[in-house]
């Protein structure tokens, strides 16, 4: 296997994770992955349900990195350990995101629609009384406003992370009736210079979707767009998903002619051969 990093983890420090870091980074070790990025949580103004913490999804970044730094040091001369984070991007809160973002030495920014237009795809509120396809299209359209709020980041992750909890999922999805959408998103992330995260947890048993996220039509849009700058992230919650189903990726980056993958570090991108 040729992809030797994983951009994209989530230790205790997040919200829906319970993995020490220490556990998270000697898996990666036994994996033979040679550097590793965590991107824990931030979700400003996130919807929460009853019962839920009003900051479960808002870590506590100063305990993240000097946990993180502890980690790292340990773990010296076998593995590279980034310090990222996953913004929960929403167009309202635009101005905060950016003084987070600025205040914060992060190697590594994701960018992510998580809510939108104050609702929560995850829940089945979100799609009741109305077709599948009008929820799709209203999160769709929700995320290039959001990208044009706010830009101070440097890969866009699970593009299509609604299609999780739809009631078809992706069964009926199609290039045909989301394309006008979906490619708003893809000009922007290549005018902008943004990569395009594939994520390996769409093609995980807990999801069920076959197809990593963004799916293979979309992954093949952007390469026909002219989009070329991708990172490559598990989207790991637990040791035992770090790097999951990479072998998969591979093929399915090398079918359509990817030749290389982007790890940042300092907030600039090294390229990488598949």
């Amino acid at each position: 296997m040729s992809i030797i990093c994983d951009t994209h983890l989530h230790s205790c420090f997040s919200g829906d994770s319970d993995a020490p870091i220490e556990a998270m980074i000697q898996s990666a070790v036994d994996k033979g992955l040679k550097e590793i990025c965590f991107t824990e949580h931030q979700d400003f103004d996130f919807i929460y349900q009853e019962g839920e913490p009003n900051d479960l999804f808002e870590v506590n970044t100063d305990q993240y990195l000097y946990d993180l730094i502890q980690a790292k040091e340990k773990f010296a001369g076998k593995i590279d350990v980034s310090f990222g984070i996953e913004l929960g991007i929403q167009d309202h809160i635009a101005r905060k995101l950016a003084v987070y973002s600025k205040n914060h030495d992060f190697d590594f920014i994701i960018a992510s629609n998580h809510l939108c237009n104050h609702k929560d795809p995850y829940l089945t509120s979100f799609f009741e009384g109305r077709p599948e396809k009008e929820g799709y299209h209203e999160y769709f359209q929700y995320e290039a406003a959001c990208i044009k709020a706010f830009r101070n980041f440097d890969s866009f992750g699970h593009l299509d992370y609604v299609l999780r909890y739809g009631p078809n999922k992706n069964a009926e999805f199609t290039m045909s009736e989301y394309g006008d959408d979906i490619d708003v998103i893809l000009k922007l992330l290549i005018d902008n210079e943004k990569a395009l995260e594939v994520n390996s947890s769409g093609l995980s048993p807990k999801y069920g979707l076959g197809q990593p996220h963004p799916n293979i039509e979309i992954l093949k849009r952007y390469k026909e767009l002219g989009g070329e700058l991708i990172t490559i992230g598990s989207d790991a919650h637990t040791p035992d998903r770090i790097a999951g189903d990479y072998d998969k990726v591979e093929a399915i980056l090398k079918e359509l002619g990817y030749k290389y993958y982007a790890v940042y570090m300092q907030r600039m991108p090294e390229m990488f051969t598949l």
